[in-house]
């Protein structure tokens, strides 16, 4: 599995959606967190994107995630 050495998972007001951005290289993959309230706690989204980066084919730390809202 390879390693991606960052993600955010950020808020958009348009979709009313926590998206998970993890870019690898020249790529970014951006993923949709649907069913997650914006009031979501920064720990559950952050396990969010480390499933989904795992998902993805990718080891991602919890540490390494930032949550912007």
């Amino acid at each position: 599995m390879m390693h991606a050495h960052e993600a955010k998972v950020e808020w958009n007001s348009a979709k009313k959606q926590w998206q998970v951005v993890i870019p690898i290289g020249a790529e970014v993959i951006k993923r949709w967190l649907p069913k997650n309230p914006k009031e979501a706690g920064e720990e559950t989204l952050r396990s969010l994107a480390v499933a989904t980066a795992k998902d993805e084919g990718y080891e991602l730390e919890v540490g390494q995630v930032s949550v912007v809202r």
